[in-house]
C-alpha cells in the first residue's frame, strides 16, 4: 500500500449563497483545489464525492468537464465527506491511481433536516410521531450523558463560546461573530438542556481535495501533508445511535471508538500524539462525547477540561479550529471534508487568528452520522 497526500485544498464558503446551487458551489471548491495543487480538471484520474440536498455529485462533470473519468457517488449521511475521502484515499493507496479528487457539497433547504423513517429501515409512525427530529434526539442523549458523568450545563455553553471565537476567523465560516457564554446560555432552549446557540444549521458550501501518490506529490513539490489513516466504521451491537428506536440493556460500544480504535492502529500514534483535532459538533453535546469516544479524555473530564479553556486554540487540544459545524453550519455532502480542509490549513501554517501555535505536526479529524456512521482521519506533516 503506497502513501497518499493531500497536495491541493478548496473550499467554498459555508452559509446561505444565493443564486448559486450547490454543484456550482462545489465546481468552485475543485477550481480552488485544483489550482491550489497547479493541475488541471484533465489531469484527475478520478473523483469521489458525495451530496445529500443538492443532487448527484458525478454531475460535477457538467461544470468541470467531460473528460471521461470514474466518479463514485457517496452518501452516508454526515458521514459522507468523510467516506468520499476514505474512497478517494483507497484508490491511490491500491496503487491503481497516482492522483484524483475528493469532493462534497451541499445545499438545504432552511429549518432542520427531513430524514424519512424508510430510509433508515423505520415504520412511518416514528416520524409521525415526532421521534426523527434529531434536536430531541440529540438533546435525550446528551441529557442521559450529563447525568452519568456530571457534566453541567455550563460546559454546553462553552463549546458553543469557543466556536464562535473560532469562527470569527475563519473565512470560510458562516456564523462569525462571537457570542458570549451568558448570551448563549440564556437564548432560546429548542430541546432541554440545549438552546438555539448551541446547535449548527444545516446550510450551503463545498469543499474539495486533491490526493496523489508519493511520488506524484513528490514530482509536484507537493509532499508535505500524508494521510496516516483513513478509516470508517459503522455501529456495533449495544450503541446508541441516531434514529435508534430503543437503548439496549446490554450496552456496546460506539462507532466512533470503533473507527477511532483503529485510525490510531493505522497511524502507528496515539491520542496523546494529536496536535489539533477536528470532532463532529452537530451540538454541543455532541463535542463533548466525541472528546470521549475519541479517547481524548475519559468520560466526565471534560467538564474540567473545558473550564480551563484545554480545547482552545491555545489550550493542550485545540478542537474545531474554524468554528466547527457550530459556526460554519452542515451542508452535509461537505461537512466531513471541511473538517479535513482546516486540518491541512493548520498543519501548513495558514490558520492566521486561528492558527495553532507551536507549527502542529499531527490532526486528527473525525465525523458522525446517522444512523450511527464514523469517520477517522489522521494527517501528518
Amino acid at each position: 500500500m503506497q502513501d497518499v497526500f493531500i497536495i491541493g485544498i478548496g473550499i467554498h464558503p459555508f452559509g446561505r449563497t444565493e443564486g448559486l446551487t450547490g454543484l456550482q458551489q462545489g465546481a468552485y471548491a475543485a477550481r480552488q483545489a485544483l489550482a491550489d495543487a497547479g493541475l488541471e480538471w484533465p489531469d484527475m484520474q478520478f473523483g469521489y464525492g458525495g451530496s445529500d440536498a443538492a443532487g448527484a455529485a458525478d454531475a460535477i462533470v457538467n461544470e468541470l468537464g467531460l473528460t471521461g473519468l470514474p466518479f463514485i457517488n457517496v452518501k452516508n449521511g454526515c458521514a459522507t465527506g468523510g467516506s468520499a475521502l476514505i474512497g478517494a484515499w483507497q484508490a491511490i493507496a491500491s496503487g491503481q491511481y497516482d492522483v484524483g479528487m475528493a469532493l462534497g457539497f451541499d445545499k438545504h433547504p432552511r429549518g432542520a433536516f427531513n430524514a424519512l423513517p424508510v430510509e433508515y429501515g423505520l415504520p412511518d409512525w416514528y416520524g409521525d410521531a415526532g421521534f426523527m427530529v434529531t434536536t430531541q434526539f440529540f438533546a435525550m442523549k446528551i441529557q442521559r450523558y450529563m447525568a452519568l458523568h456530571g457534566i453541567s450545563p455550563v460546559s454546553l455553553g462553552r463549546v458553543a463560546e469557543k466556536s464562535f471565537a473560532n469562527g470569527a476567523h475563519a473565512g470560510h465560516a458562516w456564523r462569525r461573530s462571537p457570542v458570549d457564554l451568558d448570551t448563549i446560555m440564556q437564548s432560546q432552549m429548542i430541546s432541554d438542556p440545549l438552546t438555539k446557540y448551541m446547535f449548527c444549521s444545516p446550510g450551503e458550501g463545498g469543499v474539495s481535495l486533491i490526493l496523489a501518490s508519493e511520488k506524484k506529490a513528490r514530482e509536484l513539490g507537493r509532499d508535505q501533508i500524508r494521510i496516516k489513516s483513513a478509516v470508517v466504521r459503522t455501529r456495533p451491537p449495544g450503541s446508541f445511535e441516531v434514529f435508534a428506536p430503543s437503548i439496549d440493556i446490554e450496552r456496546g460500544g460506539a462507532p466512533t471508538q470503533l473507527a477511532s480504535k483503529a485510525a490510531f492502529e493505522m497511524a502507528g500514534i496515539g491520542p496523546e500524539d494529536i496536535d489539533v483535532a477536528q470532532l463532529q459538533d452537530t451540538e454541543s453535546g455532541a463535542e463533548i462525547m466525541h472528546m470521549a469516544e475519541n479517547s481524548f479524555c475519559a468520560d466526565g473530564d471534560q467538564e474540567e477540561w473545558l473550564a480551563n479553556g484545554w480545547t482552545n486554540i491555545g489550550g493542550k487540544l485545540p478542537v474545531n479550529t474554524d468554528g466547527g459545524c457550530i459556526a460554519c453550519g452542515e451542508p452535509i455532502g461537505a461537512s466531513g471534508l471541511r473538517q479535513v480542509y482546516e486540518n491541512a490549513v493548520q498543519l501548513r501554517g495558514q490558520g492566521g487568528g486561528r492558527q495553532v501555535p507551536g507549527e502542529p505536526r499531527t490532526a486528527y479529524s473525525h465525523v458522525y452520522g446517522a444512523p450511527g456512521i464514523s469517520s477517522v482521519t489522521i494527517l501528518e506533516k
